[in-house]
């Protein structure tokens, strides 16, 4: 549909009021999905929660700053990019976890955080990376953030926890439902912006295919380092490398320019991607083999 939008953008462009709608959407079906047991079970591991949670915060803003000033972005590039840093881990990386072997549970709970932090974080971190030279209104960004995030995944959840037999069905639908929201949202960007693309699009590609490496690397080799077992290691890597693009690219459109859309519609298409060749090839492998040779490794260092 991207390449469609791009051929044909008057058929995509004049829909940008459907971006927010449809995120909601996609932030409601999320909510469904999840349940109070989701949560309980940041008592099991709270350190790694934690740790992951920070991951999200530090590393993806950081990489989006070094990402901005290496490559010397425009600014409304650099600021769709940096908005993408600041965001939460996105929901797409439940179901890379699952494929990679890594953690499913602790991935849940790992995004459902984040995401609820995210009214406060990404408006705030936001102001801190580029407030300096672009007027950020935080306020409007948090309501956004509580308006298109908060409500719709606190509503969902209230709707699993007091109808859960009633839409056990229907829960089956909201993955495919979000995935075409998400499909559609990022035609409507690439639409608006298909001249932008001409010019900028390689630009773009790189922008966004470094932010991802470093949040996948910079997640896994901070795990390793702090001695996180591969199993976790994998999954903060898969949280901290998908973002949510979704969120970017409404708060992008909403509070500065179409053109800062761009980075989180194009990273919509590549984390997705790169999380499954990653995923590919972790599969190989089950993380207690990784650990078991990761161990032997050690000895034989210790021995030599």
């Amino acid at each position: 549909m991207s390449a469609v939008a791009y051929v044909y953008p008057e058929y995509f462009a004049p829909h940008q009021g459907l971006i927010v709608p449809f995120l909601s959407l996609i932030m409601l079906g999320m909510g469904v999905t999840l349940s109070v047991n989701s949560f309980l079970a940041v008592l099991k591991k709270p350190s790694v929660v934690i740790l992951g949670t920070l991951m999200q915060y530090t590393l993806m803003p950081l990489a989006a700053w070094i990402v901005c000033t290496v490559l010397k972005l425009p600014p409304d590039l650099a600021i769709g990019v940096i908005v993408l840093g600041c965001c939460p881990g996105g929901t797409a990386s439940n179901v890379i976890s699952y494929l990679a072997k890594a953690d499913v549970a602790l991935s849940i709970v790992l995004t459902s955080v984040s995401t609820l932090l995210a009214f406060l974080a990404t408006p705030f971190l936001t102001w801190i990376f580029i407030g300096q030279t672009v007027e950020v209104d935080v306020t409007g960004m948090l309501v956004s953030v509580v308006n298109m995030v908060i409500v719709p995944v606190v509503l969902g959840l209230a709707i699993n926890h007091f109808f859960e037999k009633q839409i056990s069905t229907v829960k089956e639908v909201f993955p495919a439902i979000s995935a075409a929201a998400i499909v559609i949202i990022i035609a409507i960007i690439i639409g608006t912006n298909s001249a932008n693309l001409e010019q900028s699009g390689p630009l773009i590609l790189l922008a966004v295919i470094l932010h991802n490496g470093l949040g996948l690397a910079g997640g896994y080799w901070f795990s390793k380092a702090l001695k996180l077992s591969e199993i976790e290691a994998r999954t903060i890597a898969i949280e901290v490398g998908m973002q949510n693009s979704g969120l970017s690219v409404a708060l992008a459109i909403k509070h500065f320019t179409a053109t800062a859309a761009l980075p989180g519609a194009i990273f919509s298409i590549w984390h997705n991607l790169s999380g499954a060749l990653l995923a590919g090839h972790w599969s190989k492998q089950s993380p207690q083999a990784a650990d078991n040779n990761e161990r032997r490794w050690k000895k034989v260092k210790q021995k030599n």
